[in-house]
């Protein structure tokens, strides 16, 4: 299957860069170079990935990110990021970015993030059942897979896909110590230094949407010097 990619950048040396890299891995691509048109292309269109730039012309690509993601728009979407915004990266993962790259990056490990988000995306909807699309059920937290749904007590909670995939790993390995490399690996599909930051910030997050108090965590719980593990406690699953 031939994917098909919207490149979202109004610099036109690094947007040609990026479609010439994709062609010849035989992706289709499409372009814009301004916001206003980048968004109507996504909603116009259908696209495997959005590679978006923040920083744009007519429209920022926060924006663009809450429209879509306020449509139902859940295409995967790879932010481009300049160093000095880390407030606009997490505003973005907030939004429902799928994962960001910092400028300058180089075309190695963009080829890596583009494989791996896709890469999910093809398990998630080829998944066969029986296998990691049971409901879990652990403490009154609720996971299910095949609608992508998390509750809380019967309340429903919003995640990001990111923030899904991160949860639905975890639950999926109860009392399992996993280290920031492993997660980055499993859940993200790449591994990379100096990029564990990113699993921080996103179970930080996380935290603050599924945990009553999240300073004394019942699900996802620190183990200093190593790394994470969920809890094993009550847990149930059924089909």
């Amino acid at each position: 299957m031939t994917h098909k990619v919207l490149i979202i950048e109004d610099d036109q040396d690094i947007s040609h860069l990026i479609e010439l890299h994709l062609k010849d891995m035989s992706f289709g691509v499409q372009t814009a170079s301004n916001g206003m048109l980048g968004l109507s292309m996504a909603q116009q269109g259908k696209y495997d990935l959005i590679i978006l730039d923040l920083m744009l012309p007519k429209l920022d690509g926060l924006e663009i990110c809450k429209h879509l993601r306020g449509e139902g728009n859940h295409t995967p979407i790879l932010m481009l990021t300049a160093k000095s915004t880390e407030l606009d990266r997490v505003i973005g993962l907030e939004l429902g970015a799928d994962d960001y790259l910092t400028k300058p990056f180089s075309i190695r490990e963009l080829i890596a993030r583009v494989k791996a988000i896709l890469r999910r995306v093809s398990l998630r909807t080829e998944s066969l059942p029986g296998i990691g699309t049971e409901r879990i059920r652990v403490n009154g937290l609720s996971i299910d897979p095949l609608r992508h749904e998390v509750m809380i007590d019967d309340v429903s909670v919003e995640l990001t896909a990111r923030e899904f995939d991160l949860l639905h790993y975890f639950a999926q390995n109860p009392g399992r110590v996993l280290s920031r490399a492993q997660l980055l690996d499993q859940v993200w599909g790449y591994g990379h230094d100096g990029y564990e930051h990113t699993v921080n910030s996103h179970i930080n997050r996380l935290r603050k949407k599924i945990e009553h108090d999240p300073e004394h965590a019942r699900y996802i719980l620190t183990v200093w010097g190593v790394g994470y593990k969920f809890a094993e406690q009550g847990a149930d699953r059924s089909a």
